[in-house]
């Protein structure tokens, strides 16, 4: 029995890269849903929150994406 070192090299920073990928997004969601509250905690309007709730749906969005194509390569469909 041989191990491929490269492939498994590459298999390791393949996974970390997209770990960290989905963590800085989830991060990132929850982030711009904090300045959200806190904006609309001060008075502001919901317009002024609004930005922030873009990205935070975009951002969860793609941990979304990530989750569901791991699941379909996982599944192998």
């Amino acid at each position: 029995m041989s191990i491929h070192w490269a492939a498994l090299g590459n298999t390791f920073g393949v996974s970390l890269l997209i770990t960290l990928g989905v963590v800085t997004a989830f991060c990132l969601g929850i982030s711009a849903l904090s300045r959200r509250e806190a904006v609309l905690a001060d008075g502001g309007s919901a317009v002024r929150g609004g930005g922030a709730l873009v990205v935070a749906v975009v951002a969860f969005a793609a941990c979304a994406a990530a989750v569901g194509y791991g699941l379909y390569l996982i599944a192998g469909a």
